[in-house]
């Protein structure tokens, strides 16, 4: 009987087929595919479709008429060379740059200070960091709304206060072709200083305390232990901070039209705000795809250098 019961077995042992690796593989990557399939179909309608829309669009006649003939001829690299000719671009490019470099600079140096002073104990830290998130919290319209309110020449806050101090009370903030700029400058690293406090302030409190007591043992003074233990250790994080910095702030639109629209005389229109008017002010859609793809390109350069550098700072 136990023979009998032995042969089956025996058959099915012989019978029975090995996994085949490569339908294995196949099964993997289908799951793969699954997972990463939603991702990946949300980034090509919300991203790449506007993306590849807005390169076409920058090489045809896209005018109002358009939304009813539903005609868009191209008409080559027309629109490029009227952008390209056009002074207002130059002056909006250099204002592009002074206002992301001026910028970066004071957000980054107030934000490294501040992350520094909070990182001692002291009564109320965490109530001080939490007030200084508020200009971050606030939507930047909002923020460009009040500010404007504050920097009236006639009524303003500001002017008011340097009155009654004697320190002049009618400066043209940003009514004056030499100051709005400065002025929309000194909003925006208000807006951004805790984004940089936060972010440096997260990456100081990951650099081992013990760096800072073997320096204190030998004597480092504040500035040494700062320049030699602190800065190094935060390089990776003051890439990050940077690269985003920039990316956010290169293409800001809403602060610049709250406070100046772009005025007086073009002194604060920069490549945003210059896609703005060219589309939605004087309905040249293909030339505001232009500066909208120059925008694209700039902030993919500095994307690249995000992402190598982070690959260099991992090796």
């Amino acid at each position: 009987m136990s023979t009998t019961t032995a042969a089956p077995a025996l058959a099915t042992e012989k019978t029975a087929k090995p996994p085949n690796p490569a339908r294995i593989r196949r099964r993997r990557r289908l799951a793969q595919w699954g997972f990463i399939a939603p991702a990946v179909i949300f980034m090509a309608l919300f991203f790449g479709y506007p993306l590849v829309r807005n390169i076409v669009m920058s090489f045809q006649d896209y005018s109002p008429s358009t939304f009813f003939t539903g005609k868009s001829p191209f008409n080559g690299t027309d629109n490029w060379s009227k952008v390209f000719n056009d002074e207002l671009f130059g002056k909006a490019l250099w204002h592009t740059i002074l206002f992301t470099i001026g910028s970066l600079i004071g957000q980054f140096c107030i934000g490294l200070g501040l992350a520094v002073f909070f990182n001692r104990r002291f009564p109320l830290n965490g109530v001080l960091r939490s007030l200084i998130l508020l200009p971050w919290l606030v939507p930047m319209v909002v923020s460009g709304v009040v500010w404007r309110r504050i920097l009236d020449q006639d009524t303003g806050v500001l002017n008011s206060f340097l009155g009654t101090l004697g320190l002049g009370g009618d400066t043209p903030w940003l009514t004056s072709t030499s100051m709005a700029l400065i002025s929309v400058i000194l909003v925006n690293i208000w807006i951004g200083i805790p984004f940089n406090m936060v972010i440096l302030y997260g990456g100081i409190q990951e650099v081992p305390k013990e760096l800072y007591e073997a320096a204190s043992l030998d004597g480092a003074s504040a500035w040494r232990t700062f320049r030699s233990i602190t800065l190094p250790m935060l390089r990776p994080v003051i890439t990050v901070v940077l690269v985003l910095g920039f990316m956010s702030t290169v293409k800001i639109l809403d602060l610049i039209l709250a406070l100046t629209d772009g005025g007086p005389a073009d002194s604060t229109q920069t490549l945003g705000t210059l896609t703005y008017q060219n589309s939605f002010v004087q309905l040249d859609f293909g030339a505001g795809a232009v500066v909208g793809n120059i925008l694209i390109l700039i902030s993919a350069v500095f994307a690249v250098f995000y992402l190598r550098a982070n690959r260099n700072e991992g090796k």
